[in-house]
């Protein structure tokens, strides 16, 4: 008897939530590599002795992947929420050094600027504050601005995972980061690394 045809992560995504346990074995190896990559951009962004490192991040998201109990849509779906999970991941681990160091504080460099005067690194913490504020009055951008820059989504997949159009999306991202720009620097004034 041959193998099965291999399936896709959607497929495997829905069988998981439909309670096939084999599915979340399968899943694995098709999410790891995405899911380092992903990782991997979350830490070039931070700075160089970070204790956390891509493969720990990776399990942890994992982790809290598989116990989340969440009606998957699809595997950009999938990649978005792990996004999300690294995100706070990130800022949940700079909480706990900030409070075993007394008030340390991390930096972490988006991939393009905020706005078109270059800002090296921005605080994790007032970036994480920035965007709750966003999100409480435009949860689309902050959504926007979380799956292209910490999901590492291109315009059309954050288009796809949004319904939006990747003309909409390139509008939202560029709001947001003037947005953002604006409220980090009315916030801090010295974000810079």
């Amino acid at each position: 008897m041959a193998d099965p045809a291999p399936r896709t992560v959607t497929e495997l995504l829905l069988q998981w939530r439909a309670g096939d346990e084999q599915a979340l074995n399968q899943l694995l190896p098709l999410v790891y590599e995405e899911l380092r990559r992903l990782a991997g951009c979350y830490m070039k962004r931070e700075r160089s002795d970070h204790t956390l490192q891509p493969t720990a991040l990776v399990h942890e998201a994992y982790l809290g992947l598989i116990d989340m109990k969440v009606s998957w849509q699809d595997r950009t779906h999938f990649f978005a929420v792990a996004a999300r999970l690294m995100r706070r991941l990130l800022v949940d681990h700079a909480k706990a050094l900030r409070r075993d160091k007394c008030g340390g504080g991390l930096k972490v460099t988006l991939k393009e600027e905020l706005a078109s005067t270059p800002k090296p690194a921005v605080d994790l913490f007032a970036l994480d504050e920035a965007l709750k504020v966003l999100a409480d009055f435009d949860d689309r951008k902050c959504q926007v601005v979380e799956l292209h820059y910490f999901g590492g989504l291109t315009y059309d997949e954050t288009a796809e995972a949004l319904g939006l159009s990747a003309a909409t999306v390139h509008r939202e991202l560029r709001l947001a980061k003037a947005w953002l720009f604006q409220e980090l620097t009315r916030k801090g004034g010295d974000n810079e690394a």
